[in-house]
């Protein structure tokens, strides 16, 4: 099966203002000003990084000198996460210039946003809120998707979310959501396997089931990162997607068995919180490189026996 691994950008307008370094099958890190000085002090990385778009909406600062450093030397990941796509209120055109503006400044690889909302009428929630999936919720959030990529120039990747309720009103399953989502607008998908894992631990379905029906034909960036276990009020297991820890063993066998189906896909380890020192995090993104290495090199194998 042949995954997204680039996102096309339109045509330039003029020179770039940073170099257009390839993403494919790269295993990269959330960047982290903390990690800054030691990401400088051992130079280019085999990777690339990502930010939340949020943290950058300013006009300048040592943040934007920060992240023009680290672009000048490494393919960027955008990542939105206030976009409220999947909110019943308009696109706050405010915010969508704001992200279209970072998105012309900094040139990156891969631009994306979640299917979830977090805002209602002026209240802006920090979470990333579940939706029902219903006719009504697919038009509204097509109809959003389609301003934003109509606002930026280019397609992003639309990230499944984490979910610890359901809607009885729900008329369609998370998989055929998000591939009427992709069929309709064109945009692609950011396959994040420990969302895949927290909601299949707490709804009891299965993880496998899960992946073997999502489209993954339109994955252009996989995400991966740790969870919190705690209980619920009957004393159940419930799993939190808190970005506190190193990815699962539950999450790594999951990520094998896909990059083995999909091949190397651009791979985005997140840590967000309880942020460790450097090392730790680039170790987990080179456990994901090794990962990606072997998929590369079965795919290599496959094509030079089917020649």
């Amino acid at each position: 099966m042949n995954a997204i691994t680039e996102i096309p950008a339109p045509a330039a307008m003029g020179p770039l203002r940073f170099p257009a370094y390839p993403i494919a099958g790269l295993a990269g890190t959330s960047f982290k000003p903390e990690h800054f000085a030691a990401i400088l002090e051992e130079g280019q990385q085999d990777g690339f990084f990502e930010v939340h778009a949020e943290n950058y909406m300013g006009a300048g600062g040592p943040p934007h000198r920060a992240l023009e450093a680290i672009r000048r030397d490494h393919p960027l990941s955008l990542h939105g996460v206030c976009m409220s796509i999947g909110g019943p209120g308009p696109i706050d055109k405010t915010h969508l210039g704001r992200f279209q503006a970072l998105v012309e400044r900094y040139e990156p690889a891969l631009v994306s946003e979640h299917l979830a909302w977090s805002t209602h009428e002026t209240t802006f929630f920090n979470d990333l809120l579940p939706l029902p999936y219903t006719e009504a919720t697919l038009a509204r959030v097509c109809e959003h998707i389609d301003e934003v990529q109509a606002a930026i120039g280019r397609l992003i990747l639309l990230e499944n979310p984490s979910t610890y309720v359901r809607f009885p009103e729900s008329t369609l399953s998370e998989t055929d959501f998000i591939r009427a989502i992709a069929r309709r607008t064109g945009c692609g998908l950011l396959l994040d396997i420990n969302n895949v894992f927290v909601s299949a631990t707490n709804h009891g379905f299965s993880a496998l089931d899960y992946l073997a029906d999502f489209p993954l034909e339109g994955v252009g960036e996989i995400h991966l990162a740790g969870h919190a276990e705690q209980a619920d009020d009957e004393g159940d297991l419930l799993l939190i997607d808190s970005h506190d820890g190193p990815v699962s063993d539950a999450v790594w066998k999951l990520y094998r068995i896909i990059i083995g189906r999909c091949g190397p896909i651009p791979t985005l380890v997140e840590w967000d919180s309880s942020i460790p020192d450097w090392p730790i995090l680039k170790a987990e993104a080179s456990a994901a490189r090794t990962m990606l290495e072997g998929a590369r090199a079965a795919t290599r194998r496959e094509q030079s026996h089917a020649a």
